[in-house]
């Protein structure tokens, strides 16, 4: 059962004297990644469903969005750095039906904590649908229904009027039939904003930590990951580009490709320096004619490559999404459609308090 289980989590010019607060940042976001990639080294990868966003902004850029700028408090579980004062009593709910099965959903809160800093705390609940329990003999034993919780709190900190670093920390529970599973883990971000010339640049070290309560014998790794994030504006246009890239642990990121037109080949395994890199990278454009509306498209050749051993549509790997804002108020809706019969749509809903008092 865990096999199955597994399966399914599984530039314009910058500053030259860095402030010092932000090499702290940077340090102890290394420290994190050290412990996290030495203690749990010998252990199997899970947790995979950290990596799902709760943002639909973030996921209409290609599930990633570090870099993304916007008055949006689900933004901080992608970098928590892009949390600050400016989000000021700001609550958001999202929902995502998840490769049409899957539905999670989520709620976050987040304020200023003075002029300078800003905190937030939500939860996410996962539930993948229901399963059917086998035994070794191959015996149905009844359905049952995979759960995974996440508790989680953030704080951020303005550094300088351009650099801002923060820290989100999670706690985690897993319910899987008769197994169940606690982790503690923490993402570390920092951001540089240019606003006079409308560039972004994030790094973030995510999910660094561990379990606490196995699920079984052995640990189950976090996915722990290093990530840049760019976007620029393109000028006076209401245009702007945005790169992100992940998986920075490791070079070497092959995938298996099966033969369209042959179901008795077995697959195949792909690596090269072309699949490795852009495996790495997840291309978006966002078209912003004002403050209050956005739309976005972004190509993730991983999510597309990721499914070459099963049915890929020709929207693989693209994702597309919109976002409103009205008095306060503010509506978000992405779509993509990784595999040819499973498709993942998210919405989020969000209103800011402060505008009642204004």
């Amino acid at each position: 059962m865990m096999n199955i289980l597994n399966k399914i989590r599984n530039i314009s010019k910058l500053r030259a004297d860095i402030p010092t607060g932000l090499i702290s940042v940077v340090l102890l976001a290394t420290s994190a990644s050290i412990v996290s990639s030495t203690v749990f080294a010998q252990s199997s990868s899970a947790y995979n469903f950290l990596n799902i966003p709760t943002s639909s902004h973030a996921f209409a850029l290609g599930g990633n969005g570090i870099a993304v700028i916007d008055d949006d408090v689900t933004l901080a579980e992608q970098n928590p750095a892009l949390l600050g004062p400016e989000i000021e009593k700001q609550i958001a709910f999202n929902y995502m039906l998840y490769m049409s099965s899957g539905n999670f959903a989520g709620f976050r809160y987040g304020m200023a904590a003075n002029d300078r800093s800003a905190w937030s705390a939500g939860i996410r609940y996962l539930n993948y649908g229901k399963m059917t329990r086998y035994d070794e003999f191959g015996v149905s034993g009844g359905e049952f229904s995979p759960q995974d919780i996440v508790f989680e709190g953030t704080y951020s900190h303005d550094i300088t009027d351009r650099w801002r670093g923060g820290i989100n920390l999670k706690m985690v529970y897993s319910n899987y039939d008769a197994y169940s599973a606690f982790a503690l883990a923490a993402d570390l971000g920092v951001n540089y904003y240019d606003e006079e010339h409308d560039l972004s640049l994030s790094f973030v070290m995510k999910n660094a930590g561990g379990q606490l309560k196995r699920f079984h014998e052995a640990y189950d790794r976090l996915p722990f990951d290093i990530q840049i994030g760019y976007m620029q504006g393109l000028g006076s246009t209401p245009i702007s580009i945005a790169v992100t890239a992940t998986n920075l642990t490791r070079w070497r990121l092959p995938y298996y490709s099966h033969p369209k037109n042959d179901l008795s080949a077995g697959s195949v395994e792909k690596s090269n320096f072309g699949s490795n890199l852009f495996r790495h990278l997840i291309f978006g454009v966002q078209f912003t004619p004002s403050s209050n509306f956005y739309a976005a498209l972004a190509y993730n050749y991983k999510t597309r490559t990721d499914m070459s051993a099963y049915q890929q549509s020709f929207l693989s790997g693209f994702s597309l999404g919109l976002g409103l804002k009205v008095k306060g108020f503010n509506v978000g809706a992405a779509f993509g459609m990784p595999h040819k019969s499973a498709t993942s749509l998210m919405i989020n809903l969000g209103y800011s308090f402060s505008e009642l008092l204004y």
